[in-house]
């Protein structure tokens, strides 16, 4: 644990946090659901006046149509565009400045973010950089984006990092390998679309990874001390909706109807966490793709049952609620049990869809490294039930090594 001075520190703000969270209200987009919401979204977009767009997006799904065929939908409703399609897994500063300079050089007045969360977390920090003439260091943190980002539009097409209805984006700094956080209510879109039918040709390892990053949202803002009857409720639902489908939409994902409730369960993890916040397995993956380039729901994957089983002590009652919300706890056990349960049914969807428990990239000298900048995120933004020591977090991280 750590030293009783900082603790304090850290719960003083965590408090400070909560009562911000309260106030300070958060938007949601207008959101279109079901089998070709996008053509509804692009109607939407037609009818709002905005001249010319600049789609953000990735060149895989550009490799296979999906992105045509969204284009295809704004060309009916009488939407001009310019594609850019350059962004990586983690984008990178400089993909924002591009991005930034082609929507300024195409005089665009309006961005529509097509793809999984990496797109749209480089969409939104784009629409920031358009109005708040500042460096994405400057705007990095709490509330630091000043002015009215340029008119966002989402369509996910992965059912994971709820970033279409968040406050927060994370971008990556290639030289120090840093990911920097902008969390700002002003970063939500103003209008997204959860169409099953985007996803239905995701392939098993993207719905597994993408999965576990909607399930360590849940999971981690509903441990959090921040949680709020609120948010608890998005969470039941959003952990109903992944026992139910998201080993289903692995096998075989072409059901819209399983599509459909991953799309939601993404959806209100994000709910959840953009008002309790989430914990140290999203630390470490944060760390680990700035670092290693690890996708973001394997990284969520690999820490998670570790960061339960260092929790278990301070939060064994609420990991024990979990395992009932997933049917795998019992009302007659005990918290220690029915917790020990959630821990082995995390466990079990990593074995059932082939995710790995170890990382072979992760190398002995940058563990201390690693820790250091995990700790460092988790404890000044996100409430945790029990923190981290400099020593427990490298022995957790040694865990995930080959």
């Amino acid at each position: 644990m750590a030293d009783s001075a900082s603790l304090l520190v850290y719960k003083t703000y965590m408090k400070a946090l909560k009562i911000a969270a309260r106030i300070i209200p958060i938007p949601r987009p207008t959101l279109f659901s079901g089998a070709n919401s996008s053509e509804q979204l692009c109607e939407a977009i037609g009818l709002m006046n905005i001249g010319k767009l600049l789609i953000v997006t990735d060149n895989a799904l550009v490799d296979i149509g999906l992105v045509g065929n969204i284009e295809a939908q704004l060309i009916a409703n009488g939407v001009d565009f310019v594609r850019f399609s350059d962004v990586t897994p983690d984008p990178t500063y400089p993909q924002v400045e591009e991005g930034l300079a082609l929507y300024h050089a195409e005089q665009c007045d309006g961005i529509l973010a097509i793809g999984g969360g990496s797109p749209i977390d480089c969409a939104k920090v784009i629409a920031a950089r358009v109005t708040n003439k500042k460096s994405i260091k400057r705007l990095a943190g709490l509330l630091k984006v000043w002015r009215t980002p340029a008119p966002l539009f989402a369509l996910p097409t992965t059912a994971g990092t709820g970033s279409e209805v968040t406050v927060a984006a994370v971008v990556s700094d290639p030289n120090t390998h840093q990911k920097t956080p902008l969390m700002d209510p002003k970063l939500v879109p103003l209008m997204a679309a959860l169409d099953p039918v985007l996803m239905t040709e995701l392939p098993p390892h993207i719905t597994a990874a993408t999965g576990m990053d909607a399930l360590t949202h849940a999971v981690e803002a509903y441990l959090s001390v921040n949680a709020t009857a609120e948010t608890d409720a998005y969470i039941n639902a959003a952990m109903a909706l992944i026992s139910r489908n998201l080993i289903a939409a692995y096998k075989d994902g072409r059901s819209l109807k399983v599509r459909q409730g991953m799309a939601f369960a993404s959806y209100y993890a994000g709910l959840a966490f953009t008002k309790a916040s989430l914990g140290y397995a999203h630390a470490i993956a944060h760390n680990l793709g700035a670092k290693y380039g690890t996708p973001h729901g394997v990284g969520n994957a690999l820490a998670l049952p570790h960061v339960l089983a260092f929790s278990l002590p301070d939060a064994a009652s609420r990991m024990g609620d979990l395992a009932k919300m997933v049917g795998v706890g019992d009302e007659e056990w005990d918290d220690m049990t029915n917790a020990q349960a959630f821990i082995d049914y995390v466990v079990m969807l990593q074995e059932e869809m082939a995710l790995p428990k170890t990382l072979e990239a992760i190398k002995s000298p940058d563990v201390s490294t690693i820790a250091k900048l995990a700790i460092k995120e988790a404890n000044w933004n996100y409430p945790v039930p029990r923190y981290l020591t400099q020593l427990e977090c490298e022995s957790l991280i040694q865990k995930l090594m080959v």
